[in-house]
């Protein structure tokens, strides 16, 4: 099932804080069987926007299509969604069956009908077997679990799911998402994962939507998304270590930071900001970027140096290194920049310098 969204807009109505735009302007398409993740800091409009996909809250302005029908005033009863909220919200005193049935009551399936599908769903998840159990007897990752074959259970045709991982522990998440990408896969069903963690959208999704004040700032490829930011936020949203940045400038050609000539870009010239990932440098004999090692950090072949930052007091940046020879805080050593690790950005706009 095909999500279309045309200019949506949400816009709450404040009486003390007067009007704020949740949602502006959202305009995307998202493939029938994918799995999106809808990304962003707290306060984007990712959760806004699920909900009014949902039915849940109705838009100001704009348009919601589930393939070719308009569902923008359609209940959301109607629509087809099987929803998972952040704390699970399951009824504490049905057992995991009845949890899962529960939806197919209010359509009126009949019982054996609903028994055998709540057992499908469970025996997707994995929870086949714990059918008989009350929520308290389950683990935080067996109740998301439940949540997952609830919303499932009514066969849907598209599941939303509301930042369903974060009240699990580091390892658990792991774990759940793994199992959410493969039943997603398995189903084919066309999901929406909202998310602020972006380990968790890059693992997962097949495209990411990034969002920052309500507004779009990239869709694709979580791979590509990284490799080819659009803009300022984009590059520093995504990536662990976070992307370094520097104050630079275009000159004649040259990207140049302080005396050093660290690329070229045809330009204007102008000051810059210039991001540069972690994993971006190499040791050179010749560069006329040098720099002294403050700290070194060495996990396997892999040795992140950490260095002053020469064009910001105060700060350091990190450059991961493929350290053929051990290197000791207080080397001076020159660094090479790879120039698909290497971005340019208007300093006034954020916007990538093309």
């Amino acid at each position: 099932m095909e999500i279309k969204l045309e200019m949506l807009t949400k816009v709450f109505d404040n009486k003390d804080k007067g009007k704020t735009t949740a949602v502006n302007k959202l305009d995307i398409t998202i493939p029938s069987g994918k799995l999106i993740g809808l990304l962003g800091p707290s306060g984007c409009g990712k959760s806004t926007t699920l909900y009014m996909i949902a039915g849940l809250l109705k838009p100001t302005e704009g348009k919601i299509y589930f393939g070719e029908e308009n569902v923008t005033d359609i209940p959301p009863e109607d629509r087809g969604i099987g929803l998972v909220f952040q704390n699970y919200a399951l009824y504490p005193h049905m057992t995991v069956a009845q949890n899962i049935m529960f939806p197919l009551e209010n359509l009126k399936v009949p019982k054996a009908e609903a028994i055998e599908r709540a057992q499908e769903m469970a025996d997707l998840v994995g929870i086949g077997e714990l059918m008989d159990r009350k929520p308290k007897q389950l683990s935080g990752g067996q109740q998301q679990r439940v949540a997952i074959a609830r919303a499932l259970v009514k066969k849907p045709r598209v599941l939303l799911l509301d930042e369903p991982l974060s009240n699990l522990d580091a390892r658990l998440r792991l774990a759940t998402r793994e199992e959410i990408k493969r039943i997603q896969r398995e189903t084919g069903i066309t999901t929406i994962f909202v998310t602020h963690d972006q380990e968790e959208a890059m693992s997962i999704s097949d495209e990411i939507v990034l969002m920052e004040l309500g507004i779009k700032q990239q869709v694709g490829a979580p791979q590509d998304v990284y490799d080819k930011p659009s803009n300022l936020f984009v590059a520093k949203f995504l990536g662990t270590p976070p992307i370094n940045l520097f104050d630079g400038r275009i000159e004649d050609g040259k990207i140049m930071l302080g005396n050093a000539n660290i690329g070229q870009l045809k330009a204007d010239n102008q000051e810059v900001i210039v991001g540069i990932r972690p994993e971006g440098f190499t040791i050179a004999d010749r560069s006329s970027f040098q720099v002294e090692v403050d700290m070194v950090e060495t996990i396997g072949r892999d040795t992140t140096l950490i260095i002053e930052n020469p064009t910001k007091e105060g700060e350091t940046f990190r450059a991961i290194v493929d350290a053929e020879k051990r290197i000791k805080p207080g080397d001076k050593i020159k660094l090479n920049v790879k120039k698909s690790k290497l971005f340019v950005f208007e300093k006034d706009t954020g916007e990538l310098v093309k």
